[in-house]
C-alpha cells in the first residue's frame, strides 16, 4: 500500500514537472513569436515610413517659347539649360501646327518632343499672338512644380547662367509684366468700353514672366480675351491697301497690337497691379536711328546681326538698372532681393549668326559658372 502511495506521488510530480516544461516552452514560444512579430511590424512600419516620405521637389520656371517654326537659338539655350542640375525647369513651345521638334529640326536634347499639340497658326499684330500664349500657359499650368512662367521669343537669348536667372525670378511673389498707361498712342478702342474701361486700359511688352495665379487668370480669363478679338487689331499696311478697305483719314484708325495690351490690361482690370513688378526682364531696343534699314519704323525693335555681336553689347545691357515710363512720369529703379540689380535677364533680337558668334566668346562662357554679376 505505501509502494503504490510513493509511485503515486512520483507519478503526480513527473506529470507537474512536465506540465511546468510545457507551460514554460508555450510561455517562450509566445515570447518570441510576439518579438518576432514585433519586428516584422516595427520593419514594415519602419519601409512605408521611407516610402512615404515626400521627396523636397523644386518650384520650376517653365521657359515659354514662341516661334515661327523651329528655334534658331536652341544651340545657346541647350548651353543655358545645361547650368541646372536640379531640375528647376521645364519646356514647352509653340510652333506652327505640325511642326515636330526631333532630331532632324532641333540640335538640342532639351527641346525634343516639347511642343504643344494644339498649337495654331499666328500672325504678328493678331490676337492670335496672345492665344498662343494661353494655350502655352494652359499645358503649363498641368505640371503643379511650375511656379513661374517665362515667355520667350525665338529670337532671344539669357544674359545670365541659369543659376543666377532663376534666384532672381524666384526671389520674388510677384509677376514682371511691363505695364504702363497708353495715353500717347491712341490704340484704346471705344467699342471695347464698358468690359474694358480706358481706366484699365495698359501698354508694355509681352515678354512677361507670371507667376501662377496670373497664369491660372490669363487662363480662365473668357471676358477680356474676346474683347482683344474683336476690337483690337493692328493698322493696315501700306502694302495691303489694295485688298482692304481704308478710311480716307486714315489717323483715326487703332493701330492696336494685342500682346502689347493683353496681359497687362488683364491684370490691371483685375486689380492686380499691386501684385507685380511693372517691368520687363527682357530687353528689346526701339532705337529707330540704330536701323536704317527699317521701312516700317517704330512697328518693330532692332535686329541685332553678326557685325552687332560684341562684349560691349551685351554689358551695355546688362549695365541698364532703371527704366524711366514717359506716360506715368515713372522710374523704375530694377532691385532684386530688394539690392540694386540689373533690369533684364533675357535680350532680343538675335540673328542666328549673331547669337552663336556671341556662344563662342567669353560673353556667353558665363552661363557655366556658379554666379554672375553684371
Amino acid at each position: 500500500m505505501g509502494l503504490k502511495l510513493m509511485r503515486r506521488s512520483i507519478s503526480q510530480k513527473s506529470q507537474h514537472r512536465w506540465k511546468i516544461k510545457v507551460f514554460v516552452m508555450v510561455l517562450l514560444g509566445f515570447f518570441f513569436g510576439t518579438l518576432v512579430l514585433m519586428e516584422t511590424q516595427y520593419s514594415r512600419i519602419r519601409m512605408l515610413g521611407l516610402l512615404s516620405t515626400p521627396t523636397v521637389q523644386n518650384p520650376k520656371i517653365a521657359f515659354l517659347f514662341i516661334a515661327r517654326n523651329r528655334l534658331p537659338l536652341d544651340i545657346v539655350w541647350d548651353a543655358f539649360f545645361q547650368g541646372d542640375k536640379e531640375n528647376k525647369f521645364s519646356i514647352l513651345v509653340h510652333s506652327r501646327p505640325g511642326f515636330i521638334f526631333n532630331k532632324v529640326t532641333t540640335r538640342s536634347a532639351y527641346f525634343l518632343n516639347h511642343q504643344v499639340n494644339d498649337s495654331i497658326q499666328v500672325d504678328w499684330g493678331e490676337a492670335s499672338m496672345i492665344q498662343a500664349e494661353r494655350i502655352l500657359l494652359q499645358h503649363a499650368l498641368m505640371d503643379p512644380l511650375n511656379e513661374r512662367f517665362v515667355f520667350i521669343s525665338d529670337s532671344c537669348i539669357p544674359l545670365y547662367n541659369f543659376s543666377y536667372t532663376y534666384d532672381y525670378i524666384m526671389s520674388t511673389p510677384n509677376s514682371f509684366v511691363d505695364s504702363f498707361a497708353d495715353t500717347i498712342q491712341g490704340r484704346y478702342n471705344p467699342k471695347m468700353d464698358p468690359v474694358i474701361p480706358v481706366q484699365s486700359w495698359r501698354k508694355g511688352s509681352q515678354w512677361a514672366v507670371l507667376n501662377r495665379k496670373h497664369a491660372d487668370i490669363v487662363v480662365k480669363d473668357e471676358r477680356l480675351f474676346p474683347m482683344f478679338q474683336l476690337h483690337c487689331k493692328k493698322k493696315p499696311l501700306p502694302e495691303f491697301w489694295r485688298d482692304q478697305y481704308v478710311p480716307p483719314d486714315t489717323s483715326k484708325i487703332h493701330n492696336c497690337i494685342p500682346d502689347e495690351h493683353y496681359v497687362q490690361t488683364l491684370l490691371a482690370h483685375q486689380g492686380l497691379e499691386g501684385e507685380i513688378t511693372r517691368r520687363t526682364v527682357t530687353h528689346t531696343s526701339w532705337n529707330i536711328l540704330a536701323n536704317k534699314e527699317r521701312d516700317r519704323k517704330g512697328w518693330h525693335p532692332v535686329t541685332y546681326k553678326l557685325v552687332d555681336a560684341t562684349p560691349m553689347l551685351i554689358q551695355s545691357i546688362k549695365d541698364i538698372d532703371n527704366i524711366y515710363y514717359e506716360t506715368e512720369y515713372r522710374r523704375e529703379w530694377c532691385t532684386s532681393k530688394d539690392k540694386p540689380a540689373p533690369c533684364f535677364l533675357f535680350a532680343r533680337k538675335f540673328t542666328r549668326p549673331a547669337a552663336l558668334r556671341l556662344l563662342t566668346m567669353s560673353v556667353l562662357g558665363l552661363y557655366h559658372e556658379e554666379t554672375s554679376n553684371s
